[in-house]
């Protein structure tokens, strides 16, 4: 029997990316075999994927796909986890969250993502569950969004991407409007490095959440008491304050990064007038990896390896 090392565990981590004792107890029961380590991990995993389910997966990608659809299209934008990030630089769960983004384009929800078709005869749920066993971490496909429009461009960006249509930060922007379709297209690119630099709260003023003005109203009002403000004028002052508020938080008001002069709703109107159409932002998202999960202490896979090569 070969001897296990710890570089043929670490061989077989990286082909595989299942976990450290995992590649180790697969190699021992192979005779030091790494292929037959590999058919041995996937074999024995699949019993173990469901016990993985209630680890934290706040790694990942977010992934995005857009398709051609004539005059329109149609784009989603899909949040894809894992435990680590080592597990997301794996080619195999690269491929995954490509095709989950694309399993996205024909179902409205989250909801529904699990039970969406990836290949034949296989379902979301299903490809992610082969793939926890394979790997040996928990995987969820968390998040998603979906925007579509009859006639029009839809733009998507990544952020820190690690491949085309792969990354950190995921942004769709739903164009709609007649004229040069890579005009839209191009503008709706534009939009969405904007609206992955700056985060904005809503698309206009009529969309911005009330709670999120209430709270900064009452925030300015305390502020402006504890000033000393006079009470006949704190509404005033707070009426003004809220207005500015609302321009750096709405996308539409917000000055465009790359021509602060200019609004993006300006901009918007400009391109209108190039393409000679009437043009307008359908929509926007931003889904960001791990937003709202509580991560838990961080792995230390060189300490990992020597544990597992002194075991």
């Amino acid at each position: 029997m070969a001897e296990i090392t710890a570089a043929l565990v670490k061989d077989l981590r990286e082909r595989s990316g299942a976990g450290m004792m995992d590649c180790k107890k697969a190699l021992q029961e192979s005779g030091g075999d790494i292929e037959a380590a590999s058919d041995w991990l996937r074999t024995k995993g699949l019993s173990k994927a469901a016990k993985k389910a209630d680890r934290v997966a706040a790694e990942g990608l977010v992934a995005t796909a857009v398709r051609d659809d004539g005059q329109g299209a149609t784009a989603a934008v899909v949040e894809v986890n894992s435990e680590t990030d080592f597990v997301a630089r794996n080619e195999r769960f690269q491929n995954a969250a490509r095709a989950i983004a694309q399993a996205a384009l024909d179902v409205s929800g989250v909801e529904q993502l699990s039970s969406a078709s990836v290949s034949a005869g296989e379902t979301v749920q299903e490809h992610l569950t082969g793939l926890i066993a394979t790997v040996g971490e928990n995987m969820v496909a968390r998040r998603m969004a979906r925007f579509q429009v009859a006639q029009g461009a839809i733009a998507a960006y990544t952020h820190n991407a690690v491949a085309p249509g792969l990354g950190k930060i995921g942004v769709l922007v739903a164009i709609e409007g007649g004229g040069d379709k890579a005009q839209l297209q191009d503008l709706g690119r534009k939009i969405a490095l904007h609206v992955a630099a700056t985060n904005p709260a809503s698309l206009s003023t009529e969309d911005l959440d009330p709670a999120v003005v209430e709270r900064e109203r009452q925030i300015l009002m305390d502020k402006a008491r504890e000033e000393g403000r006079p009470d006949n004028m704190i509404e005033k002052i707070v009426g003004g304050q809220i207005a500015k508020f609302q321009k750096e938080v709405v996308l539409l008001k917000q000055p465009f990064v790359m021509n602060p002069d200019q609004t993006v709703e300006q901009l918007v109107a400009e391109v209108g007038k190039t393409v000679g159409s009437p043009v307008s932002v359908k929509g926007f998202v931003r889904l960001a990896l791990g937003e709202g999960v509580e991560k838990g202490p961080e792995q230390d896979f060189a300490a990992e390896v020597a544990a597992v090569a002194g075991a």
